[in-house]
């Protein structure tokens, strides 16, 4: 088997120099759709996700990029989530900052692209720049339907190459992606969410906050509720006892 880079780091061998990489370059201009798009598919993920399995973990990160080799610029993915792997306990040392594939010892399972301009040759170069990283899978989301007729596409990594896959199921995570119409953060808009399999959409902390108020507040109506029946009835037995004593029977309690 061959060794790491991790492992060989263990043994006392160094990593690889990475001092030339540029990890953020404050150049990256995006439009509100896109932004908070990519953040309600990580605050999903980290607020309704266990994983894809017991005792599993999983990280997910939005536009951080994504080295493959140490003298190869990055490619810089809208979102990732990577199986069975940790954040670093330190994420200010350069090694930690980005996702290096030779850090995490495996590629990313999933890649999200959101097309914003038809210059991102999303179903081109990176189709292809992604599958030869061994990526399993790769989404397009065109919510304007600039680059393609269709506003979703998901590919699966077939041995070397991907092919489209009929349903927006990813099984090797046990999750599936839908388009869903709401509002998120003041706009409305159709939304790409995660969904379990049973179609139900894995809420924000927002939405699961708002779920768990709303709950809280059927819970004390239904309370409030049984309270008022509770005295109708007491209010009911004193009347009924009022007019048996009327006439002269001492009602049994």
């Amino acid at each position: 088997m061959t060794e790491t880079l991790i492992e060989a780091e263990v043994r006392g061998v160094p990593r690889p120099d990475i001092s030339h990489l540029t990890t953020e370059d404050d150049t990256h201009v995006d439009n509100l759709f896109s932004e908070r798009q990519m953040r309600l598919l990580t605050d999903s993920l980290y607020n309704s996700w266990v994983g894809p399995g017991e005792g599993r973990t999983f990280v997910a990160m939005a536009n951080v990029g994504l080295f493959f080799a140490p003298h190869e610029d990055a490619l810089v993915p809208d979102v990732l989530v990577s199986l069975d792997v940790k954040l670093p306990s330190d994420v200010w040392l350069k090694h930690n900052r980005s996702y290096f594939i030779w850090e995490y010892t495996k590629p990313p399972d999933v890649v999200i692209e959101i097309v914003s301009n038809r210059k991102g040759k999303e179903l081109s170069e990176k189709l292809t720049d992604y599958g030869r990283l061994g990526i399993a899978y790769y989404v397009v989301y065109d919510p304007e339907q600039q680059i393609s007729s269709q506003p979703l596409h998901v590919y699966e990594r077939r041995r070397t190459t991907y092919s489209e896959a009929p349903e927006a199921w990813l099984d090797d995570l046990r999750l599936g992606l839908t388009l869903w119409q709401g509002n998120y953060e003041g706009i409305d808009a159709i939304w790409l969410r995660w969904c379990d399999q049973n179609d139900q959409i894995l809420l924000t902390g927002e939405e699961a906050a708002r779920q768990e108020r709303q709950r809280a507040e059927q819970e004390r109506q239904r309370a409030d509720q049984q309270q008022q029946r509770a005295e109708q009835e007491q209010q009911r037995a004193e009347r009924l006892a009022a007019q048996l004593r009327a006439l002269g029977i001492e009602p049994e309690l």
